[in-house]
């Protein structure tokens, strides 16, 4: 897309204002995402000047003409794998990542956030932290490589909770930066390139990223209500010869499925008997909702055989930008953990390390908490009862009681990327479930946030805008509700 934006600029006078990101979306029949990654390319290049609320426009010549583009061409052939027969063409897809990192245009109500607002982020507290871990002695020099031993302590006391003796202890862990470099550091260090990787389906494209940037094969096992399908996952075992499964057994993203009590010994007992290892993203465990009752406890927390490699991060429940998470595992995959971890990173700076030790050690870490449950309920309720109320053509498959969004399916008939485009069109942003899926999916899906919006009101405001947009995007007769009220 950026290819063909480059080409069309020269139409344009310098200083005049090109389509708008609605015409273009519409004229190439691309994505919203495709085209705000295409105009920041040329942005960054110096071809255009983008104007917060007004739009983008040809930027003005620096100092002369415009130097002509130069022939790039040779990069393909560089980029592919070379093989016997020739190179082969490869890429690396991180659209799904992008669609939940891309900030909406100002006045769009943001369904397609993966973080929290604001307004429940600890900001005053993460900046008392900051300040005070920049000002420990020490605070600047190198780190442990593994992690602070107090850091690495705490995550183990909270992986372990109420597992007991079983659980990890601070030897068992390594502390990284955030949750996806623990998944890019597991993946590469139980899976060689391609190999084949079982997935739940649907699962979190930042993961299905990572695998295939590593160049192995994800393979998909189906999960429903009750979590992954043990039944399914054995089978999936003896037909490919995997030895690695991804899975996210509370909150699972994106359903929110809870793996149910009966099948969470069965998923480590068949990976055990298979000679594989279980990958458990643990990503939402801070984010349960205040209704969400007593939480099982994670799979990590009863394995003395290693069978299970943990990871969770402080991200999701407190700022984007507080990158610190961890890994825990048992045995010989440990080293290999440190190695991969200490080549690619070296280690986690120390002032975020410091930082993260205050903030978990404060008395507004729990207050914390409880805040973010109490404000995230209203929302997931508000969202879920708005849906169902005046878009029931959209109402959601299950409402979860943690996590960050609600997982709804389309009608039959619904073409995802019109339904997304329209979406956007009418104000409000909202993820495409495609992504998600590491084959063809079932049917149409979306995922809506609710945690990134700035309260009740405006997801009300976001449910009027999602209502006009599928009144225009779903098959005749599958969109109408009762009129929405302010």
């Amino acid at each position: 897309m950026a290819g063909i934006l480059r080409k069309e600029i020269h139409r344009y006078s310098p200083g005049e204002r090109l389509p708008s990101s609605r015409e273009l979306v519409e004229r190439h029949r691309v994505s919203p995402v495709t085209v705000s990654r295409a105009l920041a390319q040329l942005a960054a290049e110096g071809a255009v000047v983008t104007r917060p609320g007004a739009g983008a426009y040809r930027a003005e010549p620096r100092g002369g003409a415009v130097p002509a583009p130069g022939d790039t061409s040779w990069q393909e052939v560089a980029l592919s794998a070379q093989t016997g027969a020739g190179p082969v063409p490869r890429s690396v897809d991180a659209s799904g990542v992008l669609a939940t990192l891309a900030a909406p245009p100002p006045g769009v109500v943001e369904f397609s956030g993966g973080y929290l607002h604001p307004s429940l982020q600890p900001e005053r507290v993460l900046a008392t932290a900051l300040a005070r871990a920049g000002r420990r002695p020490g605070a600047w020099n190198r780190p442990p490589t593994d992690g602070l031993p107090e850091l690495r302590a705490w995550f183990a006391r909270e992986i372990a909770g109420a597992g007991g003796e079983s659980g990890p202890t601070g030897a068992d862990v390594l502390i990284t930066a955030g949750g996806q470099s623990a998944l890019t550091t597991a993946l590469r260090a139980l899976a060689p390139p391609g190999a084949p990787v079982l997935v739940e389906s649907p699962t979190y494209p930042g993961m299905l990223a990572v695998a295939r940037a590593a160049g192995q094969r994800p393979v998909p096992v189906p999960v429903d209500a009750d979590g992954l399908r043990p039944e399914l996952f054995a089978a999936a075992l003896r037909a490919t010869g995997a030895r690695v499964l991804v899975c996210q057994p509370l909150f699972q993203n994106p359903t929110g499925a809870v793996l149910a009590r009966e099948r969470r010994r069965e998923v480590v007992r068949v990976a055990r008997e298979a000679g594989a290892f279980v990958i458990e993203d643990d990503f939402a465990r801070s984010l349960a909702h205040e209704d969400a009752g007593p939480l099982p406890p994670p799979l990590a927390a009863d394995d003395p055989d290693g069978v299970v490699v943990h990871l969770r991060s402080l991200t999701k429940i407190t700022s984007p930008s507080l990158r610190v998470g961890a890994l825990a595992a048992r045995g010989p995959v440990m080293e290999r953990l440190r190695a991969i971890h200490v080549v690619d990173q070296f280690f986690v700076p120390r002032p975020l390390q410091e930082a993260a030790l205050e903030l978990v050690g404060s008395p507004a870490w729990p207050r914390h908490l409880r805040a973010v449950a109490a404000a995230l309920r209203p929302r997931r309720d508000h969202l879920a009862a708005g849906l169902r109320r005046w878009v029931p053509a959209l109402s959601p498959v299950a409402v979860p009681r943690g996590g960050f969004h609600l997982w709804v399916r389309a009608p039959e008939g619904t073409d995802e990327a019109v339904l997304v485009g329209a979406a956007l069109r009418a104000g409000v942003a909202v993820t495409p479930g495609r992504p998600y899926f590491c084959a063809e999916p079932p049917a149409v899906h979306l995922r809506l946030g609710f945690a990134a919006t700035a309260g009740t009101a405006e997801i009300t405001e976001g449910v009027r805008r999602l209502r006009t947009a599928c009144a225009q995007a779903l098959p005749r007769g599958t969109g109408e509700g009762e009129p929405v009220s302010a």
